[in-house]
C-alpha cells in the first residue's frame, strides 16, 4: 500500500522505535511507516488502517507493537476474532495487562458476555492503571446490558471515579455510559442529568452527549432546506410566543 511522503516512521512512539530495533533497518523502516499509517487512519478510515496494519503483520509478525497495532485495526472493523487473537498473541510476547480490558470487549462483540464478566473478575484487573480499571468496568457494564441485567449495569458503573468532580481521560465516556444506563430503565430525569456532566467532561468530542441531552430536553434539529417547508415559513423564528410587545 502506498505511503505518503510526508511519512517518514519517526513519529512513531520511542518505545515502538526501541522495539522495531530488533529488525534489519530498511525493515525496521518500512514497518514504522505503516504503523504510523495505522495510527493517522483508524479513527477515520479503520478500513484504510486494518490494510496497513495487514502490511505491517507480514513484515514483522514477531513484534509485540505490530500484533497491537493489527489487533486494534481489526477492533476498529468489528473483526472481533481476529482482534482477540492478535491482542493475545501481543500479551504473550510482553505479559503486559494493559489489554485485558479491549480483549474483554472482543468478547463481547463475539456474544460472549459471560466471558467478559469473568474477565472483570480477574486478578489481571488488579494490576490495571486507573485508566484500565475504568475502561474494564465499561466493559463489564456493557456485557450487564448485553445479557439484559439493566440494574445490575448501573451499579456496576457507580464508582469513585464516577462521583469524583475531576476530570480526567475517561470521565466524560463514565458518565455518559452511566446516563445511557439510566435511561434504558426509564429514570429519564437522572440521565439527563448525567448526560449533562458529560458535556461538562467532554472537551474534545468524544462522545455525543450534547446529542442525547437535546434529544430529552425535546429539542429538534430541523433541515432549514428541507424540501416540505415553504420558503417563507423558514425564515421565521423558532419560537414566536411572546416576542411582541
Amino acid at each position: 500500500m502506498p505511503i505518503p511522503e510526508d511519512v517518514t516512521g519517526d513519529e512513531i512512539d520511542k518505545d515502538v522505535r526501541q522495539e522495531l530495533q530488533s529488525l534489519p533497518k530498511t525493515l525496521a523502516e518500512d514497518v514504522a511507516k505503516n504503523l504510523v499509517m495505522v495510527a493517522r487512519l483508524i479513527d477515520e478510515d479503520p478500513e484504510g488502517a486494518y490494510g496497513y496494519s495487514k502490511v505491517a503483520l507480514r513484515l514483522a509478525s514477531r513484534v509485540a507493537a505490530v500484533r497491537e497495532a493489527a489487533g486494534f485495526a481489526a477492533y476498529a472493523n468489528q473483526k472481533y476474532s481476529e482482534a482477540l487473537a492478535e491482542f493475545r498473541a501481543a500479551r504473550r510476547m510482553t505479559g503486559a495487562v494493559e489489554l485485558w480490558p479491549v480483549m474483554a470487549d472482543c468478547e463481547r462483540g463475539l456474544g460472549r458476555p459471560e466471558k467478559a464478566l469473568d474477565m472483570a473478575g480477574a486478578p489481571d484487573v488488579h494490576k490495571l492503571d486507573k485508566a484500565g480499571q475504568v475502561e474494564m468496568r465499561l466493559v463489564a457494564a456493557g456485557a450487564r446490558r448485553d445479557m439484559g441485567q439493566l440494574e445490575a449495569a448501573i451499579v456496576t458503573l457507580q464508582s469513585p471515579e464516577l462521583a469524583s468532580n475531576s476530570v480526567q481521560p475517561w470521565t466524560a465516556r463514565l458518565r455518559y455510559a452511566y446516563a445511557d444506563a439510566l435511561l434504558s430503565v426509564g429514570r429519564e430525569s437522572e440521565a439527563r442529568e448525567w448526560f449533562a456532566k458529560a458535556v461538562e467532561a467532554d472537551r474534545d468530542g468524544s462522545t455525543d452527549a450534547s446529542d442525547r441531552l437535546a434529544e430529552l430536553d425535546g429539542v429538534e434539529f430541523v433541515d432549514a432546506l428541507d424540501e416540505g417547508e415553504d420558503e417563507g415559513e423558514q425564515e421565521k423564528p423558532a419560537q414566536q410566543d411572546g416576542d411582541e410587545d
